[in-house]
C-alpha cells in the first residue's frame, strides 16, 4: 500500500489503557492515522459530527456505556454509510458476532488478537465490504464477488433461511419461524454450506448481508 494512501482511523473504546494502547499500536502500523477517539458510542457520533474529516474505518468496542458496540453501528451506518465499522470485543459468542454485522459492522476481531491481525483486519474493511479472518478464504471471496449470480441457484426457501440467519434466532426459532421442521432447517443450512463453501453460520451471515437480506432493512 502507498505511503501516501493513509487509512483514517476513529477508536472508541471505555477502557482508556486499553484504547491510548490502541491508538498507539495503529499509528505505528505506518499506512493508519487515528484521527479522533472516545469513550463511547455517543461521544465518537458526536465527534465525527464536529470533525471537517471523516475517518475511513471506525473501530468500536461492543461494550461501552451510553451507547453500545450494536447502537452505534446502527446510527453510524444510517449517517455515513461510506465509514466502514470494525468492532472489536473480548467475547467471540457467535449471536454477537452475527448482530453486530446485522447492526452494521463490516468485520469483528477479538481483543486478544495478535497486532497483525488487527491491521489485516483494518485494510480488510477498508479495502472489502466485509472481513472476518476464519470466513473469508479466498474460495468465499470469490463466492461473494459472484454473488449475484449463485444467487439464482439458492432457493426462495433457502433464501428466506439466509435472511433470519442475520437474527438473534437460533435454528430451532427460524424453523418455528419459517413454519418447518428444525430437521428441515438444517438441511438448508447445510446445503448451503456446500453450495457456498462456507462452514458457519457467521459465514452465511456474511454472504446474505452481502446479498441485502439484512432483515433491519
Amino acid at each position: 500500500m502507498p505511503a501516501k494512501n493513509i487509512i483514517k482511523i476513529a477508536v472508541a473504546d471505555d477502557h482508556t489503557i486499553l484504547r491510548k494502547g490502541v491508538i498507539e499500536l495503529i499509528n505505528a502500523f505506518g499506512d493508519f492515522e487515528v484521527i479522533l477517539d472516545a469513550t463511547n458510542g455517543r461521544e465518537l457520533i458526536t465527534k465525527i459530527q464536529q470533525s471537517p474529516v471523516l475517518p475511513d474505518v471506525c473501530l468500536i468496542d461492543i461494550n461501552m456505556p451510553v451507547l453500545n458496540g450494536y447502537e452505534t453501528a446502527e446510527e453510524l451506518r444510517k449517517t455515513w454509510p461510506g465509514i466502514k465499522i470494525l468492532a472489536l470485543s473480548m467475547y467471540n459468542a457467535e449471536y454477537t458476532i452475527i448482530r453486530m454485522l446485522a447492526s452494521g459492522a463490516n468485520g469483528y476481531i477479538l481483543k486478544e488478537a495478535d497486532p497483525m491481525a488487527l491491521r489485516e483486519a483494518l485494510i480488510g474493511v477498508y479495502e472489502n465490504e466485509y472481513y472476518y479472518s476464519e470466513q473469508l478464504s479466498g474460495k468465499m471471496v470469490h463466492t461473494l464477488l459472484e454473488g449475484k449470480k449463485l444467487k439464482t441457484h439458492i432457493t426462495e426457501k433457502e433464501l428466506q433461511f439466509l435472511k433470519h440467519c442475520c437474527s438473534e434466532l437460533n435454528y430451532k426459532e427460524i424453523a418455528e419461524k419459517m413454519f418447518l421442521s428444525p430437521r428441515t432447517v438444517e438441511g438448508y443450512r447445510d446445503a448451503l454450506f456446500e453450495k457456498l463453501n462456507i462452514k458457519t453460520r457467521t459465514g452465511l451471515v456474511i454472504f446474505a448481508l452481502e446479498m441485502g437480506l439484512n432483515p433491519k432493512g
